[in-house]
């Protein structure tokens, strides 16, 4: 069995974490999800050491309980967690939002396609460039070569 590190969706809408799902699945991308509905699920899930720690994490910019500014702030400050690139996936292209988000300390911003193909091509464009980049391995003891290689580096 493969040891591929989950990706974590953060998004309070059931229907688009469902869609995200599909999307993932149609690009066989074969990291588990784990689809939460806001921060504050995600920081449980993320301090729970138990849990695989989560090669990138795709969040919605405005969530109920805890939305990505909020988030943003509380994980930027952990020495561990801010390792893990944080991607916002909103409905919004608010040029103010999309500073503030980078400001915290965002890896990136997409605004959200309303067609499915293009929301197809978000997704693997996502998948491509993280497949390519190089992840700090300081505070995480590894790095994964791309999102569905079971290859880990371990650091020395």
């Amino acid at each position: 069995m493969q040891d591929l590190k989950p990706i974590l969706i953060l998004d309070d809408d059931y229907a688009e974490q469902v869609i995200l799902k599909r999307a993932f699945e149609d690009l066989k991308i074969s990291n588990p999800l784990v689809c939460l509905a806001d921060g504050i699920e995600a920081l449980s899930y993320l301090r729970e050491t138990n849990n695989a720690r989560p090669i990138i994490i795709l969040t919605d910019l405005n969530m109920l309980q805890m939305n990505a500014f909020e988030f943003l702030k509380v994980i930027k400050t952990d020495e561990v967690l801010r390792q893990i690139p944080i991607i916002i996936l909103s409905g919004s292209d608010n040029e103010n939002e999309v500073t503030e988000c980078f400001k915290l300390g965002a890896a990136g911003y997409m605004v959200k396609p309303l067609e499915y193909k293009n929301l197809l091509e978000l997704i693997g464009a996502i998948h491509r460039y993280w497949t390519l980049s190089e992840l700090p391995s300081s505070s995480l003891n590894y790095r994964v070569d791309s999102f569905d290689s079971p290859r880990v580096v371990v650091k020395q």
